[in-house]
């Protein structure tokens, strides 16, 4: 089964900053109508795909639908903007970076920041600060505030292409985890339980989208679905890497918000391997998913782990990706769904 390479540069292209994911939430609409037999969206935009299942327990699986963004906070009188950052950002990434903002239309800015050149010499090898940036327009202040306000988010700029085993783009943090969802719903024949695939919002700025749907729903049992770091990289150690590209999906053990459910993953691992699905094992120490949420935020937990995607340069806007680990991750998500009625999650 070859990946709709189009329909993943569409969905990571679409902007969809924390707050503001209704471009990204109507394409998803599009794209699950007549998968589900039942669609809903909450108060805070969280998009719930309800698919019944062989039982009536509950299953939640989260794709966050936001990327990381910024807000515009002051405009000055010569029409360059400040911003404040909506989700985290090394600042290095910002440079030389275009950018769009979502005003009364969207127009196109440029990250722009002092020039080395006229750089105190104290100052050329100091790492930069999300303050030393500015967003220029190239045009005049006073048309500039006809369509830009304070308030006004910004989505960065940048199209996915195919670098030879893989796929290299902005958002795929965490658009890569919509795309798979849409094809699991596409796949999957009839889950084991109930089946609440949830498009979530506002991830980015403390997975605020999946603790409402999760407290909400009340699930069994739950995925999370979200990149991790491939640090396969020159000079990383081999206890450094995490995971790597092109071996597999990966399964999480931990990360800084949650610990999967030891019986979760035996489970996975041995749906893994029962149909012959290439996987990694993830540890992560820092940054967390929505997966946290959907452990955590019902009323009596549910049992959960995280389907993760290796991915390379994350938070920047050449994120990268392997196609067979994207593939990988649908075939799992959909080995787990069908088969988890056959798990052993019995407390020993």
């Amino acid at each position: 089964m070859s990946l709709n390479i189009p329909l993943l540069k569409t969905i990571c292209e679409t902007p969809g900053a924390p707050g503001h994911e209704e471009r990204v939430r109507k394409l998803v609409l599009q794209e699950i109508e007549g998968l589900a037999d039942h669609i809903e969206i909450d108060n805070l935009g969280n998009l719930i795909a309800l698919k019944k299942g062989k039982s009536d327990k509950k299953v939640m699986v989260a794709a966050h639908m936001d990327e990381i963004s910024f807000i515009v906070t002051h405009i000055d009188d010569d029409g360059f903007a400040r911003f404040h950052t909506l989700g985290g950002f090394d600042p290095k990434t910002l440079t030389a970076q275009r950018v769009i903002v979502h005003g009364k239309q969207d127009i196109i800015g440029v990250m722009g920041s002092k020039p080395i050149h006229i750089m105190d010499p104290a100052d050329r090898n100091k790492a930069p600060k999300i303050s030393d940036y500015f967003i220029d327009f190239g045009m005049e202040a006073k048309k500039v505030k006809e369509i830009v306000s304070v308030g006004d988010v910004v989505t960065r700029e940048r199209s996915l292409i195919e670098m030879g085993d893989c796929v290299n783009s902005k958002s795929l943090d965490n658009r890569l985890s919509v795309y798979i969802l849409i094809e699991a719903l596409r796949r999957i024949r009839q889950p084991a339980f109930d089946l609440y695939a949830v498009f979530t919002v506002q991830e980015e700025i403390g997975i605020r989208g999946a603790k409402v749907a999760a407290h909400r729903i009340n699930p069994d049992f739950g995925f999370g679905l979200d990149v991790t770091i491939a640090f396969d990289l020159p000079d990383a150690s081999a206890h450094e890497k995490i995971t790597s590209l092109g071996k597999g999906t990966a399964i999480k053990i931990m990360d800084s918000s949650v610990i999967s459910d030891p019986r979760m993953v035996k489970f996975m691992r041995e749906t893994a391997e029962k149909h012959k699905i290439p996987y990694q094992n993830e540890i992560l120490t820092g940054g967390g998913t929505d997966t946290a949420a959907i452990q955590r935020e019902g009323k009596y937990g549910s049992i959960s782990g995280c389907i993760s995607i290796p991915t390379r340069h994350i938070h920047s806007v050449i994120e990268m990706a392997h196609k067979d680990d994207i593939q990988h991750s649908i075939d799992l998500l959909v080995a787990c769904l069908e088969d988890l009625d056959q798990g052993d999650f019995s407390r020993k």
